[in-house]
This record gives C-alpha cells, sequence and structure tokens, in this order.
C-alpha cells in the first residue's frame, strides 16, 4: 500500500510516501516553518506531491500524526468529522501543536479529497500508563472534570524504537524491559515494559521532565510566582520563559543547539559543558528512575537527532549510570553503532543501542492496518509498518 505520512510540528513539516510492502520511501522531505505558521510548509508539501502525477496517481491513504488525543483516543483511528471535532476537543491540552495538526488534516482533505486518512495519535502509546503513574497529587477533581494528568509525548517515536530495539537485539517480546531515550530539541524517555509504555519522563505538557534545548523540563511549581512578581511577568511570560529561553539554551547562555554547544564545550567554554553535563545528569537520573516501573532493565535505546549522533552526550550518560552496569564499547560509541547493528556497549545487560527513529515508516504502517482493517501490532512483536 502507498500512503502518505505527514508530520505537521510547530518548527517543521515533514512528510514521506511509503511503500508499506517494503518499507521504502519513494519521496520525502520536510519544510520549515516560520512566523506564518505551519499553512505554508503544509501548502509546499501538496503542492510537491500533486505536482507529481505517477506519486498522486498510486496514493491509497494518508497517516497524520497527531501529537494529543487526550484519554478520547487510545488508538489510530480513521478520521471522520467526529475525529476532526474530537482532536478540535483536546486542542487546548497541545496549542502549539494540534491546530497545526488539524490544519493539515484540512488542507490534506481539501487536495486530495478521494484519499482516507488516519491520525495517528503521539498521547495514545501511553495511554496504558497506570493511574499511579498518570495521575498528579492533586485534587482528583482536576482529573475528571479538566482532564488534568500526565499524558506523554512522542510516543510514536518510542513505539517504533521499542519495536525495533526488541527485533534487532533478539529481546523477549513479551517481557523485555527498556527504557527509550528520544532525544532532540523536545527529549523524553520511556520505560516500556513487553511492548507497552509504563511510564514517561513528559507529563500534561511536553514542558515536564529532561532538560531539553529550551526547555527547562522539571522545576518547582513555586518558581512560577517568585519569577512573575521578580520579573514582573504574567503567567503566559513565565510559561513562555520556560518554554523558550531555558533548558540548554538558558543554561549556556549561548545556543539550544547540542552541536554548537559541543564545538563550544571543544574550545573551551565552561558553560557549554556545565549545560550538556547538567542534561547529560538530569537524564541518567530520570533512566535510573524507570528502572522501578519496568522491575529492571535490559537495554537503554538512544534515538532523536541528539541520541542517533552525540557520541559525547551517550559516553557520559552511560558513565553517570556506571553503577548499573552499563560497559560502554568506545569505539562503537564513536561510530554510533554502525558496525555492531546498534550496540554501543557490552551486550550483557543491562546494554545500551542506538537505533534510528522513522515516525513517518510508523504512521505509515498504522494507516495501512487502520485502512485495512487490522489491529495494531502485537505489543513488543517487532512490527513496524
Amino acid at each position: 500500500m502507498r500512503l502518505l505520512a505527514l508530520n505537521c510540528g510547530s518548527s517543521s513539516v515533514k512528510f514521506a510516501v511509503v511503500d508499506t510492502s517494503t518499507g521504502e520511501r519513494i519521496v520525502s522531505g520536510a519544510q520549515e516553518t516560520d512566523d506564518r505558521g505551519p499553512g505554508p510548509g503544509i501548502d509546499a508539501v501538496v503542492d510537491q506531491i500533486a505536482g507529481d502525477a505517477q506519486i498522486v496517481t498510486g496514493l491509497q491513504g494518508i497517516g497524520h500524526r497527531v501529537v494529543h488525543g487526550g484519554e478520547t483516543f487510545r488508538e489510530s483511528v480513521r478520521i471522520d468529522a467526529r475525529v476532526q471535532a474530537g482532536i478540535e476537543s483536546v486542542s487546548g491540552l497541545a496549542p502549539l501543536h494540534n491546530p497545526a495538526n488539524l490544519l493539515g488534516i484540512r488542507k490534506l482533505e481539501i487536495a486530495f479529497p478521494h484519499l482516507p486518512q488516519v491520525a495517528v495519535f503521539d498521547t495514545a502509546f501511553h495511554q496504558s500508563l497506570p493511574p499511579r503513574a498518570y495521575l498528579y497529587a492533586l485534587p482528583r477533581a482536576l482529573h475528571a472534570d479538566h482532564g488534568v494528568r500526565r499524558y506523554g509525548f512522542h510516543g510514536t517515536s518510542h513505539r517504533y524504537v521499542a519495536q525495533e530495539a526488541t527485533r534487532i537485539f533478539g529481546l523477549p517480546a513479551e517481557r523485555a524491559r527498556i527504557v527509550t531515550a528520544h532525544l532532540g530539541n523536545g527529549c523524553s524517555t520511556a520505560a516500556v515494559l513487553g511492548g507497552r509504555s509504563v511510564e514517561t519522563s513528559m507529563g500534561f505538557s511536553p514542558l515536564e521532565g529532561l532538560v531539553m534545548g529550551t526547555r527547562s523540563g522539571d522545576v518547582d511549581p513555586g518558581l512560577h510566582v517568585f519569577l512573575a512578581e521578580r520579573l514582573g511577568l504574567d503567567l503566559a511570560g513565565v510559561t513562555n520563559l520556560l518554554n523558550r529561553e531555558s533548558g540548554l539554551l538558558g543554561l549556556s547562555g549561548l545556543s539550544g543547539d547540542m552541536r554548537e554547544l559541543e564545538a563550544a564545550e571543544a574550545s573551551g567554554n565552561e558553560s557549554a559543558a556545565l549545560a550538556l553535563e547538567i542534561f547529560c545528569y538530569r537524564l541518567a537520573r530520570q533512566v535510573a528512575a524507570q528502572i522501578v516501573p519496568l522491575g529492571g532493565l535490559d537495554a537503554l535505546i538512544f534515538t532523536g537527532g541528539i541520541g542517533e549522533n552525540s557520541a559525547r552526550i551517550r559516553r557520559q550518560v552511560l558513565e553517570f549510570l556506571a553503577p548499573l552496569g552499563f560497559v560502554i564499547d568506545p569505539r562503537a560509541n564513536a561510530d554510533h553503532g554502525r558496525e555492531t547493528r546498534g550496540m554501543i556497549s557490552q551486550p550483557a545487560p543491562p546494554f545500551a543501542g542506538v537505533v534510528a527513529t522513522d515516525e513517518e515508516l510508523l504512521i505509515a504502517g498504522d494507516t495501512a492496518r487502520v485502512l485495512a482493517g487490522r489491529e495494531a501490532p502485537i505489543p513488543g512483536s517487532g512490527e513496524s509498518g
């Protein structure tokens, strides 16, 4: 089945036309967004696809990454008016992302009205979290009446990478204990037990958890009032500071881009070096914490732009985690695991590996299953589309 997978984010629009029978990408690309929002990027993707008659003729459906499904959507679904209304109803939980996702759905609906569309939800993978993991210690009415709970994000990436790691490293599908670390401009971890997410670092919003490019990650909630009073900010101003002016950018005073910070560290910049150390320490601490819901650990898998490409970050994280038994292979780590099928440590558990994420392939695979009326793959089976 030849399908278009569309991933409309707050900073870019990624797409791929995938043959799900082979996994081949017929064409793929990305468009950066600007102050005008994702619309121009989506229009550029539509023009590129529509301009190739051979691709359009063979298309059989469209799959969309939708960031937030709330508690309404626990799995991928075929899009109709009811589903669009459901996505819109939880847009307040992801105001930077769901409107962009809906815009993509509606523009593609106009451009290709004959093609069925499927929504693949980022939060759906984490709907398997137990109450002890997803509830905050707040009045229960806030959850019941307003949906206040931990949702988790990056679900398409965590799910794909956990499935691939299970397959590549020959782990037992029904009981594999994996922590996946998706590290990019946004960063999160997930504890995956037998293919099911049982814990994750992001929460009600993508701000919770790890240090990220420009996001603070976990901070004391009491800071909101303190910063508002000291800096003369309203609540929106404090939230903007934590989302866009903090993280690696705030710590270093230089950049939120890992590549720039590693170069600065190599040149002797102490602020860059400290920012990277804090990033690695907080990540290692989170990995260690996620062993609790797993009951042990078989593998730590790095993915995302930083996770796949920064040997320096992986090395320091594994050094922090040495008490858990990780023994890094310096040569394999420097090579990003290319010659060792992803393995970057000694293979005895717990081991560490690198697995390239492919959210578009997972979106296409889910779209094919939904359109064919099949159930999603058995958790941990290694099937990714």
